[in-house]
């Protein structure tokens, strides 16, 4: 009876056994330069952000998101940051078939702040021995914004195996918001 479930265990758990694809890693920090061009065209913002990520088994990995932008013009800033969990699963071994679920929150100060949640799927991938993008797709839900749904490309070149300048776009209804920095990972 034991050795059954301990087979039937194992057996479950065999989906979830694959690590990351090759040349994948869920292990780093970046920083750098972040902008938002709203919908409206009249204000705009800029300012910095920083990312981290850090698997703590093979298909998991926890993720969070800090920006700080000031709009254009106006003495308004916007704090944004989110935190969440992702799983990877290996679909070739250079692609990862990535999603993501985060909570997520907007401080604009004397105007107020929002909370809300976000979720994505997507793939990931080494696309040659120094190059990595993903490409996602997503929808967040807000108690004070507009619900949207949105695209997220991104790129990483590594310059060696710890070291790279990562990129990030995303694409809504409501704004492009995108980022450029470098990349540490482990």
């Amino acid at each position: 009876m034991k050795r059954s479930l301990l087979a039937l265990t194992l057996a479950a758990a065999l989906p979830f056994a694959a690590s990351a694809a090759e040349g994948i890693s869920y292990n780093y920090v970046e920083a750098g330069y972040a902008a938002t061009d709203l919908s409206d065209g009249l204000v705009d913002a800029d300012g910095f952000a920083a990312r981290a990520s850090m698997a703590f088994h093979p298909n998991f990995h926890v993720f969070g998101d800090f920006s700080s932008q000031e709009f254009d013009h106006t003495n308004v800033d916007a704090e944004r940051w989110r935190v969440g969990l992702g799983y990877n699963h290996e679909i070739s071994p250079r692609v990862d078939l990535l999603t993501r679920v985060a909570y997520e929150k907007v401080d604009l100060g004397r105007f107020g702040d929002a909370d809300g949640w976000s979720v994505e799927a997507g793939a990931r991938g080494a696309l040659t021995r120094n190059l990595e993008g993903y490409a996602l797709a997503g929808y967040q839900d807000s108690d004070e914004f507009n619900d949207d749904f949105y695209g997220r490309l991104g790129a990483t070149v590594k310059f060696n195996p710890n070291w790279g300048l990562s990129a990030d776009v995303k694409f809504s209804d409501e704004d492009t918001a995108w980022f450029v920095g470098p990349r540490f990972t482990w």
